[in-house]
């Protein structure tokens, strides 16, 4: 069963501003939040879900890319992974303002009892890489492994950044919580706001003795080989996110996405259009007088195809579902086969004759009447 679309989880249209996309995912973020629905997993799996919509549609590169390409054009794009965010804590790094931070009155948390103060997850950086693909690896998808340049983890410190576990303290003023509790007092009553510490930045903890590898930063420069499966029918420029395959977090936290940006090689004899396939086959006269069989490329292989007897000049012959596949799994492109007639430049006085004598028969004289009417539509439609 495929996903969901995601303007049908927030109950937005494909038309909704941004402001009404952060206010349908707030609303339904608040319905089914873990905390209003304890041991819930049905709830829990919509909260997940409805963060997994807002962080596609809330971005306009990826609503954009979602918008013409569906799920394939975002996969990997949410939270841990190809499924969607992998956990809770992940939602409440990324979205933890879109609540208003913790609030409530007269010491009420906002969502009872069970609320829980959240420290800050750091979040590494994107990396935006291009990668170059031929006709036959966009037609049937294909598996590439990727040696990426990129921060890792120090493998000194565990990416702590502390030198051993005596490296670092409890921050003293939010006693390692990454939160600070203000109350203040209202014509409403005691009014509670929950924010970032400022000493610590949100970790809960201080570094006294820093890592002599990382200096304290919890990342070094490094390398990986990514393996990332591309799905078939992508196209130039499309954008495609790994989640948490970028640069690793500062001491810590959730990494960065990996954006793989499309490139399409040009195949030598065959032309692009959306998902079909055009190709220009050049016959002799007497091969469209008479009728012939000919040899055309494919994406993968040669196919023949009959040349019917008094073929015109640009004629177009389609091959259905020889092209390449949707994206979105919606079927396959068509091969069309434009019909150009070749003319001889140099000719012997034999030839001469031989077409001067046939030039007196009716037959090889033009009628108007029974052109192909249709032609010049099938250029403007086919070739620009």
């Amino acid at each position: 069963m495929g996903k969901r679309d995601y303007y049908e989880i927030l109950g937005v249209s494909k038309k909704a501003r941004p402001e009404e996309i952060k206010k349908a995912y707030r609303k339904m973020a608040l319905k089914y939040h873990p905390d209003k629905n304890p041991g819930d997993k049905g709830a829990e799996e919509k909260f997940k879900e409805a963060a997994e919509a807002y962080e596609i549609l809330s971005n306009d590169d990826k609503r954009a890319r979602y918008d013409q390409f569906g799920h394939a054009g975002v996969s990997g794009s949410a939270g841990g992974g190809f499924g969607g965010f992998s956990n809770i804590e992940d939602i409440f790094s990324q979205f933890g303002d879109i609540f208003g931070g913790h609030f409530g009155f007269g010491g009420f948390s906002g969502f009872g009892e069970g609320s829980r103060s959240r420290k800050r997850i750091n979040k590494g950086t994107n990396i935006r890489i291009k990668v170059k693909l031929n006709l036959s690896e966009i037609a049937n998808g294909v598996e590439k492994k990727l040696k990426i340049k990129m921060y890792i983890s120090c493998k000194t410190c565990d990416g702590t950044g502390a030198a051993g576990s005596s490296g670092y303290s409890s921050c003293s003023s939010c006693n390692g919580s990454g939160n600070v509790t203000r109350i203040a007092n209202t014509f409403l009553g005691q009014m509670q706001t929950t924010s970032t510490c400022p000493v610590c930045g949100g970790e809960g903890k201080v570094i006294t003795n820093k890592c002599s590898n990382c200096y304290g930063e919890g990342i070094v420069k490094g390398e990986e080989i990514i393996k990332i499966n591309i799905p078939a029918g992508v196209a130039e420029g499309m954008q495609l996110n790994v989640s948490g395959k970028g640069n690793a977090a500062r001491r810590g936290g959730v990494n960065g996405d990996l954006i793989i940006v499309i490139e399409e090689e040009k195949h030598p004899e065959l032309i692009r259009d959306g998902n079909d396939l055009l190709y220009t086959l050049f016959i002799s006269i007497t091969d469209a007088s008479l009728g012939s069989h000919a040899e055309i490329p494919t994406v993968d292989s040669r196919a023949k195809i009959k040349i019917e007897p008094g073929t015109q000049p640009g004629k177009i012959l389609r091959l259905r579902g020889k092209g390449l596949p949707d994206v979105n799994g919606y079927g396959r492109g068509d091969m069309l086969v434009n019909i150009n007639v070749w003319i001889p430049k140099n000719l012997s006085n034999d030839e001469k004759r031989v077409l001067e004598k046939l030039n007196e028969s009716e037959n090889f004289k033009p009628d108007p009447s029974k052109s192909d009417k249709r032609f010049f539509e099938k250029m403007r439609d086919y070739f620009g």
